[in-house]
């Protein structure tokens, strides 16, 4: 079971290029990637680790190099490497930026407590990420140091004493200045060594022919070497071979992510460990109070609940490799196929939760001018309706991209409403780079990409956005799990990644879906 807990850096030191910080606190409530979380002491044990950026195990800037534990907390400190992107997370550490410390943790034994936190018990450092949002706020960069040095370093050409006036090979020679004579043209000037205008036919073929030529040019100073070795350098069919293909580790991969805006946009708990049903209370009457007059009876009444019965529904993938593949190829294979099992599984889980919403709702709020005017229409009448049902506010818009791009092209008189520059103008912020904003009448918006794909009927499948109160409808959703079988006899491997999901529809009528078309 994989999980993530984000911590605080302490310290940021860009002469040793170091990023020092807490980054476990036991006995500690904190929110992990699957829901509310508490460390036990001792539970995990120092190791060298990577540092990723934002858990992306394709983008890692550094490693540790030292780590202690008490009874209270951890601490490590990491060396970033020299390269761009380390250099950016040190300035974006000291500036506070991105000035978080995530842990990746694999479980091997936890509990689960009464209000739903998952006490881990004991597990496996695997690696650390340098993010922009911790969960502990209470410690920031304390500590910053001067930049890079400046100094820079000054090669002087020499000649080689024993070539009297030859020139060195590693230098082009200058032609001294010729003086005008009368007339106004300029005397030709003499080159000092043969000048080829045209590529020589090359004796260099490969790797070994390079090697000889080279080693006849720079220490012979054999002047046909020096002009062979100078055409393959700044060729590559003179050389065939010679420059390799080398193969990025970064994965291009347009066909899924980890988006999920429906879950998102509703409220989450962590699901129980037993049972594939669970039951929450409901009420279904309540006392009343009446004006009554002195000595007059008064009425009776009670407080009435039955139970809603939550079905867990499990959600699997299963992936199969073979031995020859896990041997020979590099580690990134095996990270992404995880990444992408869990990619999977998030596009599943999410389009779950909206087809289980979209079955439990029995009202819809029904506007037709897909314009800037139909919108808001549409919007504070579903926020009314789903005061009405829920007797709570409704503080989320989930949308498809398509309705996502139509928001952002409303305007008044070609002044766009949520996306302007001016806030006089603005009646929210939806962008183009980012799936989240906030539109009037004060929704929080989310992009989904489930609408569309989630529907068993013709209008659920319609359905292009959702007004609703979080509090209405909640994900339970237990850790992700991955099981991998031992070598079978034909030599393939199952890896199964799995886990167990719940929307509970508390309150049914607490959303309302509408199409603009």
């Amino acid at each position: 079971m994989k999980l993530t807990t984000p911590m605080q850096i302490t310290a940021a030191d860009s002469d040793s290029r170091t990023i020092t910080g807490r980054i476990v606190a036991f006995n500690e409530h904190a929110n992990a990637s699957t829901g509310k979380v508490v460390f036990a002491r001792g539970s995990i044990q120092p190791q060298d680790v990577f540092l990723n950026l934002e858990h992306d195990n394709t983008r890692r800037i550094g490693k540790s190099i030292a780590m202690s534990v008490n009874d209270k907390e951890m601490t490590a400190t990491f060396k970033i490497a020299n390269t761009t992107a380390g250099t950016d997370a040190l300035t974006e550490a000291m500036e506070g930026l991105r000035d978080g410390f995530s842990i990746e943790l694999a479980v091997d034994n936890y509990e689960m407590q009464k209000d739903g936190t998952m006490k881990v018990l004991n597990g496996q450092l695997t690696a650390v990420a340098l993010v922009t949002e911790p969960a502990v706020r209470s410690a920031r960069v304390s500590e910053v140091a001067a930049s890079e040095d400046s100094e820079t370093e000054t090669v002087t050409e020499t000649t080689n004493p024993n070539e009297g006036d030859k020139m060195d090979n590693t230098t082009e020679p200058v032609a001294p200045a010729v003086e005008p004579v009368a007339a106004p043209e300029v005397a030709p000037v003499q080159a000092s060594r043969p000048a080829y205008y045209t590529a020589p036919r090359s004796p260099i073929v490969d790797k070994v022919s390079y090697l000889e030529h080279y080693l006849r040019a720079s220490v012979l100073h054999d002047e046909d070497s020096r002009q062979y070795v100078k055409a393959a350098d700044n060729t590559t069919s003179t050389a065939p071979g010679m420059i390799p293909t080398p193969q990025s580790t970064q994965v291009i991969n347009a066909l899924a992510n980890a988006d999920r805006g429906t879950i998102d946009g509703i409220s989450r708990e962590t699901l129980v460990a037993e049972g594939m049903t669970f039951e929450l209370p409901r009420v279904t009457a309540v006392p009343t109070v009446l004006p009554i007059n002195e000595n007059d009876a008064v009425t009776e009444s009670s407080l009435s609940a039955t139970f809603l019965s939550v079905s867990v529904q499990p959600f699997k993938g299963r992936a199969i490799s073979t031995v020859e593949l896990i041997d020979r190829s590099r580690p990134e294979y095996l990270t992404a196929l995880l990444q992408n099992l869990e990619f999977a599984y998030a596009k599943e889980t999410d389009e779950y939760a909206l087809a289980a919403m979209q079955a439990a709702v029995t009202t819809t709020t029904a506007q037709a001018a897909n314009s800037a005017t139909g919108f808001l229409g549409y919007t504070s009448k579903a926020a009314a309706a789903v005061y009405g049902a829920s007797l709570g506010f409704a503080r989320s818009l989930i949308v498809s991209p398509t309705q996502w791009g139509n928001i952002m092209g409303y305007n008044d008189n070609g002044a766009p409403l949520y996306n302007a520059a001016q806030p006089s103008n603005a009646a929210g912020n939806v962008r183009g780079d980012s799936l989240r904003g906030v539109v009037s009448p004060g929704l929080n918006l989310y992009v989904s990409r489930s609408f569309g794909n989630a529907g068993t009927t013709t209008a659920d499948a319609d359905s292009s956005m959702v007004v609703v109160n979080p509090d209405s409808y909640t994900w339970y959703e237990s850790p992700r799990f991955t099981l991998r079988s031992n070598i079978n006899s034909d030599g393939t491997i199952d890896i199964l990644y799995y886990g167990y999901g719940a929307l509970a529809a508390k309150v049914p009528n607490g959303a309302q879906f509408n199409n603009l078309p």
